[in-house]
């Protein structure tokens, strides 16, 4: 073997057409022989070498496994390379490596595809979508799953408003039921709302605290769009609560803040109502729901002369608020602001359950929320109206007790009858009334829920305070946009888990009950005084009624009165 056989191919039309020519041509110099690459004289020897210190027998074994270990890494670097079953790809790294003992690529520039030739750029992959609460179903042979509404009781006599029974589940399963996730928020996923330092007077309404939105901004708040920004209290100021109006102590709204899960919230304006405290409130609801309590300046002078209220500020469960630099004059206004703006006072919880003051909760807040809530896929529940159900009836109820001012009122109902409002019918199902009983709201604070009080709140705020009146325009409107829905449930259901009391006035009115154990104590008639008359004595005497017994008219009396007279006798 020499040298310059080692540089040339033994077979091949390569070798032998370069033969050829070194034999065929004398004039022209010899072809220099190839050299040897430098990698295969290394190889080479490396072969001899295994070749001569191993045993002749151990050779092609020692090959085979060489060969078998060479495979395995290649299949195992094309494996971790392609993941397995992807197409080969040429993958060309310019600038990335493999940071060790994490297995990741830092960096991939860029992908050749051998079938299209095409190069694509690797992009971090796209975040997953945002989870969404989606309701659920109770499971078959749940007492709740097919529960339905006894017939009314037969008593005659008894034709007011009253509760019905409710299927409420334990209060363990109710708060294992508690959504992980926020309920979908068709039409709008961001709200923010309106701040303004230089206000001026609209058309007609509003107020400072409103911010005056003109005519064409209320319009303009009705066009449903996935980002908005709309009027909804609070105008004034770098947050609400604070140089705003309805002012609240800064110590109240951090704690406010901090409210993350549920928050029962009620309000007592002009010493109008007497507090009520929850009942049958489960060890895991007074430990993790807030309940607040809003009242002004003379609510809470009354409280602390009636040795309610004390230095913590709490009364039972409620933590009460004081709210100073009231905004409107009307106490019942005042009191819609906490009532429908509830979600910019508590920036941070999930759900709310408003009550109005005259009403004492009696179930759980947790079991209330699944009911109304979850179980029927919802963010917002009111109850209807346990008599009217059309706006226009219900305008004129309004009227006939002096709840407003009747001009006002007129003046509200023909505006919303040019915008389209028009009297409830059957045609309207499945929406089953225009008018709520809205002392109370549950609620979870998601954009779309949060819109609908914040236009409901700007009705109050430019029309009359009367709520029930705008509440079906407000929801009509919105549902022209969108495919959001409310739960409209019934008011004997309402009745079921608050108990209505009397206003303060009226309490105050009724003679206080006697003392556990005391004699009832039942006084004889009143005495009759008889004055003087003439030919008798000036002293005027006292005297029992006596009754007149009826003389009894029997053959007797008549035999006697008409007995017949013999002469003689």
């Amino acid at each position: 073997m020499t040298t310059g056989s080692l540089g040339l191919r033994s077979s091949g039309s390569y070798g032998s057409l370069q033969q050829q020519q070194f034999q065929n041509s004398a004039t022209t110099p010899p072809v220099p022989p190839r050299k040897p690459p430098k990698m295969f004289k290394e190889k080479e020897g490396m072969f001899l070498w295994i070749c001569k210190f191993a045993p002749r027998k151990k050779v092609g074994m020692l090959l085979i496994c060489a060969v078998s270990a060479a495979v395995f890494l290649w299949v195992l670097y094309v494996g971790k390379a392609g993941g397995g079953d992807t197409p080969e790809l040429n993958i060309s790294m310019t600038s990335g490596v493999f940071p060790p003992d994490t297995g990741q690529i830092r960096r991939i520039d860029l992908i050749e595809q051998n079938d299209f030739g095409q190069i694509a750029s690797i992009e971090s992959p796209p975040p997953p979508p945002p989870a969404y609460f989606k309701g659920y179903t109770l499971p078959p042979g749940n007492p709740c799953e097919g529960f339905t509404l006894p017939p009314p009781p037969a008593d005659k006599k008894r034709t007011g408003p009253r509760p019905c029974p409710v299927c409420y589940l334990p209060v363990e399963q109710a708060i294992a039921l508690m959504p992980d996730a926020p309920s979908f928020s068709p039409g709008v996923s961001s709200l923010t709302y309106i701040h303004e330092e230089n206000l001026s007077k609209s058309e007609f309404g509003g107020s400072e605290f409103g911010g005056y939105p003109s005519l064409k901004q209320r319009t303009d708040s009705y066009d449903i769009r996935e980002s908005m920004s709309v009027h909804c209290g609070f105008v004034r100021g770098a947050r609400p609560g604070h140089q705003t109006g309805f002012d609240i102590d800064d110590s109240n709204f951090l704690a406010m803040e901090s409210c993350r899960g549920v928050v029962v919230a009620s309000a007592i304006f002009g010493a109008f109502d007497l507090i009520r405290q929850p009942r049958n409130i489960s060890e895991y609801a007074k430990a993790n729901v807030c309940f607040y309590m809003f009242v002004d300046e003379e609510t809470e002078s009354f409280m602390r002369n009636s040795s309610e209220l004390d230095n913590n500020m709490r009364v039972g469960l409620w933590r009460i608020v004081v709210v100073h630099n009231l905004p409107y004059n009307d106490p019942r206004r005042n009191g819609k602001v906490p009532k429908l703006l509830l979600h910019r006072l508590f920036p941070n919880a999930r759900y709310s359950l408003w009550l109005d003051a005259k009403l004492e909760l009696v179930v759980d807040p947790y079991q209330i929320l699944e009911r109304f809530l979850w179980r029927k896929n919802a963010s917002f529940a009111i109850s209807r109206h346990y008599r009217r159900f059309d706006v226009f009836v219900e305008a004129e109820a309004n009227k006939a007790a002096s709840k407003f001012d009747n001009a006002s009122i007129d003046f509200q109902v023909d505006f919303y009858k040019k915008e389209g409002l028009t009297p409830y019918t059957r045609a309207k199902l499945p929406i089953t009334s225009d008018v709520p009983e809205g002392c109370v709201i549950v609620k979870e604070h998601i954009p779309i829920s949060n819109l609908f009080t914040c236009l409901w709140f700007n009705e109050v705020d430019r029309f009359t305070p009367r709520d029930q009146i705008s509440f079906a325009i407000v929801r009509d409107k919105i549902r022209e946009k969108t495919n959001w829905t409310l739960n409209m449930f019934l008011d004997c259901e309402r009745r079921n888990f608050v108990v209505q009391g009397y206003h303060r006035d009226v309490l105050e009115r009724w003679p206080s009950p006697p003392p556990p154990g005391a004699i009832a104590v039942v006084h004889p008639p009143p005495p009759v005084i008889v004055a003087a008359q003439p030919n008798v004595s000036t002293l005027s005497f006292v005297t029992s009624p006596v009754k007149k017994i009826p003389t009894k008219r029997g053959r007797e009396r008549r035999s006697k009165r008409h007995r017949k007279v013999i002469p003689g006798s």
